[in-house]
């Protein structure tokens, strides 16, 4: 019931959505730890109390930690305009031919993603291509396809490294995956996904100009090399070289001296609801009834079923909710990427793409909904049969 009421407030925006996450968080105190209050506690045997510090330890969850290190130097880049010259930079090989030029802007999603997450390349490149945007005809196909090729690209090319989205990240961490291994599970789907974004620009780009913003950006020298350094900490820390509680120190340190707003300016709202899904998520394995459908559920093909749950619940949900019945973390975490694609809620940068490209041409929903779906299904499709067929073979 506190998950269906907490989707509910999510989807219709009745109140802001850190709001909604921290009155779920406070439902699940109250009526499922071993402090709530007694009358709203169920006397029905579906599973036990859960141990309250249990709940107030999902805040300072490393990997919690580590997405607040993620979202501060993102926005940290963005702001001295690093993100748009190394975006500039990569360009340049691509000349301005329409089809390499989306080529090019898609590859470089799809870098970025690797290393910002794919929500925050989804945000960062919806302001770099706004000028193109403008450029485009206004007969909608040109601005819609490069409008939904964004998620496209950033869901499917973040799903290389552990860091790529936070999916990754979190089963990275919570079934302490090798590197190595990690990169080779996802080298397959990653490759696939590669070739059919490329096909797409060949087959279904037009020769349509395209421009690019040339608009000279000065960084600050000093404040430019201060952030690289905290990112290699970052990656370093993500690669398990160093604790994670030394970033967790360091980071916040340095930019409470160095920038403040960079602190003042992080989704805490993603992270309320991140920890609510940490949460959730612990509180559901305790209920036998739930524990042995999902497990059986997944015991079939735990690839079919959590690409499928991406299409309902998103693909980060899916990630932590399913990783607490199934040891099978390669095809999960395959199929938790590759279901980043398909519906409209299958992945947070879908949505963000989608709410930008309607606030700027309202009117044309119905029309974006409908290309959005046909080319994400069609990816999905081809992507789940792909693995599945690999999948069986082995």
């Amino acid at each position: 019931a506190i998950f269906v009421f907490t989707a509910m407030m999510w989807i219709l925006e009745v109140i802001p959505t850190w709001t909604t996450s921290v009155v779920a968080i406070v439902a699940i105190l109250l009526t499922t730890s071993n402090k709530g209050l007694g009358f709203l506690i169920t006397k029905e045997n579906i599973g036990a109390l859960t141990n309250y510090k249990d709940i107030m330890a999902a805040f300072a969850d490393p990997v919690i930690m580590l997405f607040l290190g993620g979202f501060v130097l993102a926005f940290a880049a963005t702001k001295v305009g690093l993100d748009v010259q190394l975006a500039k930079i990569m360009l340049k090989p691509f000349g301005n031919k329409p089809k390499t030029v989306l080529l090019g802007v898609l590859l470089v999603i799809g870098i970025f993603s690797m290393f910002m997450s794919n929500t925050a390349t989804a945000a960062m490149m919806l302001t770099f291509l706004a000028p193109v945007l403008a450029t485009l005809p206004q007969d909608e196909k040109g601005k819609v396809g490069l409008a939904l090729a964004i998620p496209i690209a950033a869901n499917l090319g973040g799903m290389l490294t552990p860091f790529g989205n936070p999916q990754n990240l979190y089963l990275y961490s919570f079934f302490e995956i090798p590197t190595g291994e990690f990169m080779k599970i996802m080298a397959l789907p990653f490759a696939l996904s590669v070739i059919l974004i490329t096909l797409c620009c060949i087959i279904f780009v037009k020769p349509e100009p395209l421009s690019l913003a040339n608009e000279k950006i000065s960084l600050e020298p000093k404040r430019t090399i201060l952030y690289l350094i905290l990112f290699a900490l970052s990656i370093i820390i993500v690669f398990r070289v160093i604790p994670y509680w030394i970033g967790l120190i360091v980071v916040p340190a340095v930019l409470i001296f160095a920038d403040r707003k960079a602190l003042k300016m992080v989704d805490y709202g993603l992270l309320f609801t991140f920890v609510f899904f940490f949460i959730f998520a612990g509180n559901m394995a305790r209920i036998d009834v739930v524990r042995n459908l999902f497990s059986m559920l997944l015991e079939k093909s735990t690839l079919l079923f959590s690409v499928a749950s991406c299409q309902v619940i998103s693909n980060v949900p899916s990630a932590i909710l399913l990783s607490q019945f199934t040891d099978n973390y390669a095809d999960l975490l395959v199929g938790v990427n590759i279901g980043g694609v398909g519906t409209l809620i299958s992945s947070l940068a879908s949505l963000i793409t989608f709410r930008e490209y309607t606030k700027h041409n309202p009117g044309k929903t119905a029309f974006y909904v409908g290309l959005f779906s046909a080319f994400n299904f069609a990816f999905l499709i081809i992507l789940t049969g792909f693995m599945m067929f690999i999948t069986n073979l082995s």
